[in-house]
């Protein structure tokens, strides 16, 4: 309970925010950090905050790339035994500590005005896949559903459409309209500017 409260009092002061996700082992020097660091820059750019788990990796290089542009820089830490420890570019005033998954998860649901999907492993496809889920249903408003990586996504975009969609039918085809396949922070930009144009939305609210 103290983590909802504490959560939902510090995230209510944070404006519109775009979170993004991925692995806490991607090396500094990889591709997919960089990639991260600039989709970052251009979200702030548009007029959104970030908001990261707030650990090493891709959540680092999110963070790291609204600290530069001079945004609003969030950090949702997580308590784990091992990859996971805060980051050097979250705003001080902007990190949250938790022990629950569970909470953490509805504090970045809740305050996101999309989500961005870097390459990432249980832990990120977990992420994703609950987001997708709540907007399925209907428990959370549609937002954009970013994933940043074509190489690393389309295996499991296939096998989503031949296996659930075609062969066993769990799935309905609009459920494949959520979600955005991308290789840039342009064309990044872009799904945020049109989703939030059509809904006659702006960041800057």
């Amino acid at each position: 309970m103290g983590e909802f409260v504490n959560g939902f009092e510090k995230m209510s002061k944070i404006g519109p925010c775009v979170s993004i996700f991925g692995s806490a082992r991607t090396a500094t020097d990889d591709t997919y950090y960089k990639l991260s660091t600039e989709v970052a820059a251009a979200i702030v750019e548009a007029g959104y905050g970030v908001i990261t788990g707030g650990g090493p990796g891709i959540m680092e290089a999110g963070n790291k790339g609204a600290h530069l542009a001079g945004g609003t820089s969030v950090g949702l830490n997580i308590e784990l035994p091992f990859e996971q420890h805060n980051n050097p570019y979250i705003d001080l005033d902007k990190s949250l500590d938790f022990d629950y998954f569970f909470v953490r998860k509805v504090m970045f649901v809740k305050y996101s005005q999309g989500i961005v999907v870097m390459p990432g492993g249980f832990g990120t496809l977990d992420e994703l896949f609950e987001a997708i889920t709540l907007i399925q249903t209907k428990k959370i408003e549609k937002f954009p559903v970013i994933l940043v990586g074509s190489i690393f996504w389309n295996g499991l975009l296939d096998w989503i459409k031949a296996t659930l969609l075609e062969e066993f039918k769990t799935i309905s085809a609009k459920d494949l309209d959520l979600i955005h396949v991308v290789d840039t922070s342009d064309e990044v930009i872009t799904i945020l500017n049109n989703f939030y144009s059509e809904y006659r939305l702006s960041p800057n609210f």
